[in-house]
């Protein structure tokens, strides 16, 4: 399959996600803890058994490591190129009959991300990209170009999730610099938001894994942005022990 192809395929995939996500949202859902104390429902898993089984099928020599089989103890074999999935990025949210929650599929190749897909249901809209070649997303009026934008004269729009935003080295990361305003939305949705220039930096110091910001990163990367590790500064890398990310800015211009 040519990348076209890929991307094509995970559009359709998380799309098909997304609608089961919603059908399980609207008929009702029992929200579950996972041994790590994070939530779970039957939305997470309808989604990812789309998404893996379509995947597995259509490109059965790339691994898949994906967020719910990775929980239920599944060891991927080690590839240079492999699939991460959060089927449901944002159970918190979607437990909360909140809308910012997302579906992500990226393909990360000798461990950045080169391919990612992320779709906001309950907002009709879906964001997707390869690398070099720039970033889209599709709504109900069609297919859009996106890119971040330079900051305004007034100053930054800061986005972070309504927890996170009150760790205290997020305050002590913004002390210095000309904010704005500060929006709270959940999910892999704070990337985006920057991508298509609604917002300027996302600073995250809590935990995250993998699969929650593979998708996204690509798109901000395609649209101009920069994903670095808050520490070293450099670009934020995948194949980690553990799948699980250092603490990260996602930034626009």
């Amino acid at each position: 399959m040519t990348d076209q192809d890929l991307l094509h395929l995970c559009f359709e995939l998380a799309a098909e996600a997304g609608e089961a996500i919603l059908a399980i949202r609207a008929q009702g859902f029992e929200t579950l803890h996972k041994a790590d104390n994070s939530l779970v429902t039957a939305a997470d898993h309808a989604a990812e058994a789309i998404i893996v089984a379509g995947l597995r099928r259509a490109t059965p020599d790339i691994p898949v490591v994906a967020e719910e089989e990775m929980a239920a103890g599944a060891t991927p074999r080690q590839a240079r190129r492999f699939w991460l999935v959060d089927p449901l990025d944002g159970t918190r949210e979607f437990a909360a009959l909140r809308d910012d929650f997302a579906v992500c599929i990226g393909l990360v190749e000798d461990g950045v991300p080169v391919l990612g897909v992320v779709a906001v249901p309950a907002h009709g809209q879906s964001y997707g990209a390869l690398r070099g070649q720039g970033a889209i997303r599709r709504d109900a009026a069609g297919e859009h170009t996106i890119q971040v934008r330079t900051p305004p004269a007034c100053g930054l729009t800061v986005i972070a999730s309504r927890s996170s935003v009150r760790h205290p080295m997020v305050a002590d990361f913004l002390a210095d610099r000309a904010v704005h305003e500060t929006l709270h939305t959940g999910s892999a949705l704070k990337f985006c938001r920057i991508a298509e220039g609604a917002a300027d930096l996302y600073p995250r110091f809590g935990r995250t894994m993998e699969w929650d910001t593979a998708a996204a990163q690509a798109v901000l990367e395609a649209a101009g942005g920069s994903v670095v590790d808050a520490d070293t500064g450099q670009r934020l890398r995948y194949a980690k022990p553990g799948y699980e990310n250092p603490p990260f800015i996602a930034a626009g211009l």
